[in-house]
C-alpha cells in the first residue's frame, strides 16, 4: 500500500467523514465560551482516507504476530488467543472491583488458585498477586525486606546488593525503599564473583537481588553457597524472576535459597509484553515474609474466599487487587499446560536459545562459551573491529525483516547482542533468523558501508535516536 496515506497533508478544508442526521431534539446550550477552544484544528478527511490512513499504519506496526521478536529479557513470545478470549469472559470483564465479595467469588477462587499455583511454581509458601509491573514486584519485595529487618529490630542494614549485570530497575527499586545500593562484580565465567560478595556481604546489607537465570543467560551454579554465605550474614536474598521461562517446571527458587522472588506474569504467563502494559507483578515469599505481604490476599476455606491483610502487613501497593485482566490469562495458561507442559515450555527455551548458540557463534564473539539459558548474549566485538557496531546490526536486521534482539545489555558486555528466540518458535525460523546473522556478518567484511546506512527498505530511514528521544514529535500538526 502506498504510503501516501500516513502524511498529514492528505487533510483539506471541507473534507467530511460522516453525515450526521437532521437534529430532532432541542439544541443543548453550549459551555462557557472560556471553556471552549476557538482554533482547534483538527485534519479534515473523507471516511475512506481516514480509513486507508489507519490501516496503512496498522501495517507498519511490527509485533510477534507478524514476524519473529528475539527482544533478549523481554520474552517477547506468542501468546495464545484464546487466553484473552478467557479474559474476556463476562464474569471476569463485567465486574467491578467494589462489589460484595459474595457476588465475585469465581473472581476470587481465580486468585486464590492462581496464588498457590506461583507459590507451587516457585518453591515458595505464599504469594500477592497485588503488583502491577514486574519493576513493581520488586518494589513490593524489597519493602518486604525493610519491613522484616524492622521488625527485628535491626535498623542497621541499610543497603541492597546487585550485581553488574542487573537489569536497570533493579537499583531504581532499591532507591526508592530507601536503600543504599553496592554492585557486585562477575567473573571470567559470568557468574557472581565469590570473593567480592564474601568481602560486601556485612552487617549493614539487608538483602542481595541476584536474577537467576542472569541477564547474561546463565545459571549460577554456586547459587547454594550464595545462599548460604547470604543467610549466614544476615541477609535475605531475592530474585529478579524475570528469566522465570527459562526455570518453569525444572527449578523452584525456594530450593535455590531465595527468600523472595518478584514474577512477570505479562513475559512468562501468556499476556502481550510490551506497549506500556498491562503488567502484572507477583511477589512470592517464604514462611520469614509472609506476614509481611502487601494486601489484600484471598483465602479459602469450605468453598468461600474472602480478602483478608497479612498480620504484619506493609499495605496497599496499588488500588484494588492488581491487574486481574492478567492473571485471568496467566492462570488459563497454567491450567491449560500442566505441569508437563510448563516443563516443556521451559526446556523449548533453552533449547532453542541453545542452538542459535551454537550456531552464530562462529560469527559473533562469544564471552560466555557455555550451555545458556533461555537467552544467549554475543557481543559484536569483531564487527567492532571492521568499524561497524551493534546499532549498525540492529539496524540492518530491520531489511531483513526481522526485529534486532536487545542490544548493548548487559552493559557488562561489549557491543552487547542479547538474543532470546523464546519456546515458541519453530526451527524454520531460528534457521531464516541465523542466515540472516550470517550475512550479516560476510557484508561488515565485504561492505560495511550498507550497514553504517541501513535500514534501507523501512517506511522511515535511521533516525537520530537521542534527538527522537529528547524531542519526540507526538501530534499532528495541520501544515500552512
Amino acid at each position: 500500500m502506498s504510503h501516501h496515506y500516513l502524511l498529514p497533508d492528505i487533510s483539506q478544508p471541507g473534507k467530511i467523514g460522516c453525515s450526521l442526521p437532521a437534529l430532532d431534539v432541542p439544541p443543548a446550550e453550549l459551555p462557557p465560551r472560556e471553556l471552549l477552544r476557538q482554533e482547534l484544528e483538527l485534519p479534515e478527511v473523507s471516511e475512506v482516507e481516514l480509513v486507508r490512513y489507519f490501516t496503512a499504519l496498522s501495517k507498519l506496526n511490527y509485533g510477534v504476530d507478524t514476524g519473529f521478536y528475539p527482544l533478549g529479557s523481554c520474552t517477547m513470545k506468542y501468546n495464545p488467543k484464546w487466553h484473552e478470549d478467557i479474559a474476556r469472559l463476562a464474569g471476569f470483564a463485567s465486574i467491578h472491583p467494589l462489589q460484595p465479595e459474595e457476588s465475585v467469588q469465581g473472581a476470587l477462587q481465580l486468585m486464590f488458585e492462581l496464588q498457590e499455583y506461583l507459590a507451587e511454581i516457585t518453591g515458595m509458601d505464599a504469594t500477592s498477586l497485588v503488583p502491577i509491573a514486574g519493576a513493581h514486584g520488586e518494589f513490593a519485595g524489597l519493602l518486604l525486606v525493610r519491613a522484616y529487618h524492622q521488625h527485628r529490630g535491626d535498623r542497621v542494614r541499610k543497603k541492597i546488593l546487585l550485581t553488574d549485570s542487573s537489569h536497570g530497575t533493579n537499583p531504581a527499586s532499591a532507591v526508592m525503599c530507601g536503600f543504599e545500593i553496592d554492585v557486585v562484580a562477575s567473573d571470567s565465567e559470568g557468574n557472581v564473583d565469590m570473593k567480592n560478595l564474601e568481602s560486601m556481604m556485612n552487617d549493614e546489607v539487608a538483602a542481595l537481588t541476584l536474577t537467576m537465570p542472569t541477564t547474561l543467560g546463565l545459571f549460577d551454579p554456586q547459587i547454594l553457597e550464595i545462599s548460604r554465605l547470604v543467610h549466614e550474614r544476615g541477609g535475605l536474598l531475592g530474585a529478579d524472576g524475570a528469566n522465570l521461562n527459562a526455570f518453569l517446571g525444572r527449578v523452584k527458587f525456594g530450593e535455590l535459597g531465595y527468600d523472595y522472588v518478584q514474577l512477570n506474569l505479562h513475559k512468562s504467563f501468556s499476556t502481550p509484553h510490551g506497549g506500556g502494559g498491562p503488567g502484572s507483578g507477583p511477589v512470592c515469599v517464604k514462611e520469614n515474609l509472609s506476614d509481611f505481604l502487601p494486601s489484600p490476599l484471598v483465602t479459602g476455606s469450605n468453598g468461600t474466599y474472602k480478602l483478608m491483610s497479612p498480620a504484619k502487613s506493609i499495605g496497599r501497593v496499588a488500588s484494588f487487587y492488581g491487574n486481574f485482566s492478567v492473571m485471568c490469562k496467566a492462570y488459563a495458561y497454567i491450567r491449560s499446560l500442566g505441569a508437563e507442559g510448563l516443563k516443556e515450555a521451559s526446556e523449548n527455551a533453552v533449547l532453542n536459545a541453545n542452538y542459535l548458540k551454537e550456531k552464530l557463534k562462529p560469527y559473533y564473539h562469544l564471552p560466555y562459551d557455555r550451555t545458556c539459558m533461555h537467552e544467549v548474549v554475543f557481543s559484536g566485538r569483531w564487527q567492532k573491529a571492521k568499524g561497524v557496531h551493534t546499532v549498525d546490526i540492529a539496524k540492518r536486521l530491520l531489511d531483513y525483516g526481522l526485529h534486532p534482539p536487545t542490544v548493548y545489555f548487559p552493559l557488562i558486555v561489549d557491543e552487547a547482542l542479547m538474543i532470546e528466540p523464546t519456546e515458541t518458535e519453530s526451527k524454520q525460523t531460528l534457521d531464516a533468523f541465523v542466515e540472516a546473522m550470517k550475512e550479516i556478518a560476510r557484508e561488515v567484511e565485504e561492505n560495511p558501508e550498507i550497514l553504517h546506512t541501513a535500514p534501507h527498505n523501512t517506511p522511515v530511514r535511521r533516525l537520530d535516536d537521542v534527538r527522537a528521544a529528547r524531542n519526540p514529535d507526538l501530534r499532528w500538526q495541520m501544515r500552512s
